[in-house]
């Protein structure tokens, strides 16, 4: 079989995104370092890079749109034995673990690039619904209707994003109590067949 030049290409890009993840685990790199300091430590070209991904925020967004793939894929398998309120627990207790607190900022910090430039972060943009859309099913599944589902999911990532950034920039000892705050009025909705933890 032979491959066209954009299937090659896109291999190719995949291969380096494959080597950026290897040379930096679960952390991303600080948005302060440079192109040429990644591509050191990941033993390939800055030039390399900039052809697959354009510029530092492109590598960044490209290492979190596949890391959280590969953490919302280990989510969703133990999502499908749990409960909504499992779930959201999960997804704290995944996204708040000290290896993770680069991984944080380098988020927030894509998300604040991409807010002023949406059209540059697109793909990272439109993979930022996956875990609502897991939510939305789990409480579907606990007998809440579609629309209800998708509003109480989203607005439940849209409050755990929330304590996450408040957590990157002023970590509190209460953050775990805020998670519960929000299950507990996730469960007091005047919705008929409201989840019930």
């Amino acid at each position: 079989m032979i491959l066209s030049s954009a299937e090659r290409t896109g291999d190719a890009r995949e291969r380096l995104l494959a080597h950026l993840l290897d040379a930096f685990g679960d952390g991303l790199p600080s948005p302060e370092v440079s192109l040429r300091e990644i591509a050191a430590r990941a033993e390939t070209s800055h030039a390399l890079l900039r052809y697959h991904f354009g510029s530092l925020p492109g590598v960044l967004a490209a290492m979190l749109k596949a890391q959280r793939a590969r953490d919302n894929a280990a989510l969703l398998k133990a999502a499908r034995q749990g409960t909504f309120d499992d779930l959201v627990v999960a997804i704290w207790r995944a996204y708040t673990s000290p290896g993770q607190l680069s991984r944080v900022r380098g988020f927030f910090h894509v998300v604040g690039l991409a807010a002023y430039r949406p059209e540059d972060f697109r793909e990272f943009i439109d993979s930022l619904g996956d875990l609502t859309e897991v939510l939305a099913s789990l409480a579907e599944r606990e007998g809440l209707g579609t629309a209800e589902a998708k509003t109480l999911a989203t607005v439940t990532i849209a409050a755990l994003r929330g304590l996450l950034l408040q957590e990157v920039l002023a970590p509190t000892a209460d953050s775990a109590d805020a998670v519960a705050l929000i299950l507990r009025m996730s469960r007091s909705t005047d919705t008929p067949g409201a989840l019930s933890g």
